[in-house]
């Protein structure tokens, strides 16, 4: 069978070596049960699989891909689908690998701070599992709640507390992976790769096409003292932008810095999630200072002048826990809240200069305007990493069209500004026909050779990342 043919069913023995490897009860193809695999939360992009197999162990992975790189078949890895950049769609075919089945906590190391997981652990688990110890795992996506480890891994993540903590690379310390042909590996780790290669950090952000993170061994940090939460409320955008770029010259480093704008924070207070935010503020800006006590409040003030300078109208404190995460609700359940403004959703991130985000914020608000689409900011301003997110409804072709034409325009105001085209999500399906904003010609036969060591024979996620035309054969 041509891997790439989306109307051949599997060949039989392949069927037969699947069943082997993970039980009957773990592969299946009927239409109703793959419909969820169709797509990741970037809804622009769908294809359904041949066949959806989901191993328990890195054992059932090896056998499974082994068997699907025997038939020539194209693999497809799959963390919890909460990835937004069409990264998990099985776009000319082929077998998905889902992790959802490997959720073990295999090893708490807190004398070393360090954990070893199964790649389906979800990131609140983990710190569950770890907080008895005076630890946490540092990376917090906003869908903490949801994603796992191994995606994480996939598309190096970030999430609010990235500005002070770092992402995903940070905390990496080894991986075991199944290659695109079935061999097991470790890469990384206590004793292995002295003086070589940095393997482990080449794998991190491979976006699931140099094989299947099975096994994460991660850092733990001990958990901060104290926290100290604003919510700040501003007319305007841009005023908060202008405060994020003072606090920053200011010499201040908070956990996090994070813009929700008028349209996501109408959204969130419509709905279940919502967290008393203003209805008619242009934005809400949410600052964190985490770490020993003392001098927390001093920081807290200072960033809170810094922000009624730049024209805040409202400074908020949480005087408790509870307080706390009431101002992070309205921040963190955005995204969960955005179905009350269109069917879909298409979430841009992109980064740029910190300095430059009033301008690119007025930018991108002018080409919503001209496309006459609504656009909702929610994002981590604190290292420029911005979130702006198009609803439509993709069932109007007319509508989709715009939304392409308009993300396009905002990416290259974004790599104008001095920016990239992607600060977590990934490049995936939906960005890569950007990669040449950003990368030359000779940069990108880099990236093909650096894919061809791993996957020679192109069957490991192909259609990603690469553009047309430069994936490994």
């Amino acid at each position: 069978m041509d891997g790439n043919d989306l109307t051949e069913p599997l060949p039989l023995q392949l069927l037969r070596d699947l069943q082997a490897a993970v039980g009957t009860d773990w592969i299946f193809s009927d239409p109703d049960r793959m419909v969820v695999y169709e797509t990741d939360a970037q809804t622009a992009h769908s294809q359904a699989p041949h066949a959806v197999v989901l191993p328990a162990t890195t054992e059932e992975a090896s056998e499974v891909v082994h068997a699907l790189h025997g038939h020539g078949i194209l693999m497809i890895p799959r963390g919890a689908g909460t990835g937004l950049s069409g990264g998990a769609v099985a776009l000319r075919g082929g077998v998905v690998v889902g992790t959802s089945r490997m959720t073990g906590i295999l090893e708490v190391d807190h004398e070393n701070r360090r954990a070893l997981v199964q790649c389906g652990v979800l990131n609140n688990d983990l710190n569950a599992a770890v907080a008895p110890y005076g630890l946490h795992y540092a990376p917090d996506p906003s869908s903490q709640s949801a994603c796992t480890i191994g995606g994480n891994v996939a598309e190096n993540s970030g999430g609010p507390h990235c500005l002070k903590y770092g992402v995903t690379s940070r905390y990496v310390t080894a991986l075991r992976v199944v290659l695109p042909d079935g061999r097991v590996t470790w890469l990384g780790g206590q004793g292995r790769e002295q003086g070589a290669f940095d393997l482990a950090g080449l794998f991190v952000g491979s976006e699931g096409c140099f094989g299947l993170a099975t096994e994460v061994e991660v850092a733990l940090l001990p958990l901060p003292e104290a926290a100290r939460t604003l919510l700040v409320i501003f007319e305007t955008i841009e005023d908060a932008g202008r405060a994020v770029t003072a606090i920053i010259s200011r010499g201040l480093l908070p956990a996090a810095l994070e813009i929700v704008d008028r349209n996501t924070i109408r959204a969130v207070e419509a709905s279940i999630f919502a967290a008393g935010y203003p209805t008619d503020a242009g934005a809400a800006l949410v600052v964190e200072f985490d770490g020993v006590e003392a001098g927390l409040e001093r920081h807290a003030e200072e960033a809170a002048r810094c922000c009624l300078d730049a024209g805040a109208r409202e400074v908020r404190h949480a005087e408790s826990d509870q307080e706390r995460m009431a101002l992070w609700k309205g921040r963190k359940k955005a995204f969960g809240a955005m179905g009350r403004l269109a069917p879909d959703l298409l979430v841009q991130d992109a980064t740029v200069p910190r300095s430059r985000l009033p301008g690119v914020l007025a930018r991108i608000s002018e080409i919503a305007r001209r496309y006459d689409l609504q656009v909702a900011n929610v994002f981590h301003a604190g290292d420029g990493n911005l979130h702006p997110n198009l609803v439509y409804d993709r069932r109007d072709p007319e509508e989709g069209r715009r939304v392409e034409q308009a993300s396009a325009e905002i990416m290259k105001v974004c790599v104008e500004a001095g920016g990239t085209i992607t600060g977590e999500h990934g490049v995936g399906v939906d960005k890569r026909k950007y990669m040449h904003l950003v990368f030359s010609p000779a940069e990108l036969e880099i990236l093909r050779g650096v894919k061809q060591v791993f996957d020679p024979m192109g069957l490991c996620n192909p259609g990603k990342v690469l553009p047309d035309g430069q994936e490994a054969p």
